[in-house]
């Protein structure tokens, strides 16, 4: 076997790991197109999340009312549905005759 002098190992070396740098560098990293389905993915996740949260709290506001109180609540959410984004309208007779106020 034909032994080297460190110096040539050394250039040797430092050559080979040259040359292996861009190779890995080229196979680093994620194209745009997945980056965006990994966001997409994460962010409807996220706002599935969210929404779980804010269901489960509302479960939890609910079971500390009595009974009386989740029963109202229950009855103004389903007029609140009913309603959609108009809001409350007054019946009609209290529209017509009541104050201008």
């Amino acid at each position: 076997m034909v032994k080297m002098p460190p110096k040539y190992v050394r250039y040797l070396l430092v050559l080979l790991m040259a040359l292996a740098v861009p190779a890995l560098h080229a196979q680093e990293g994620i194209s745009k197109k997945q980056q965006e389905k990994i966001q997409a993915r994460k962010k409807k996740e996220d706002k599935k999340e969210v929404k779980k949260e804010e269901k489960r709290l509302y479960k939890q506001h609910l079971d500390n009312q009595d009974k009386a109180t989740r029963k109202r609540m229950k009855r103004h959410k389903r007029r609140a549905d009913n309603q959609g984004n108009t809001g409350h309208r007054d019946p009609f007779l209290r529209r017509l005759f009541g104050s201008k106020h």
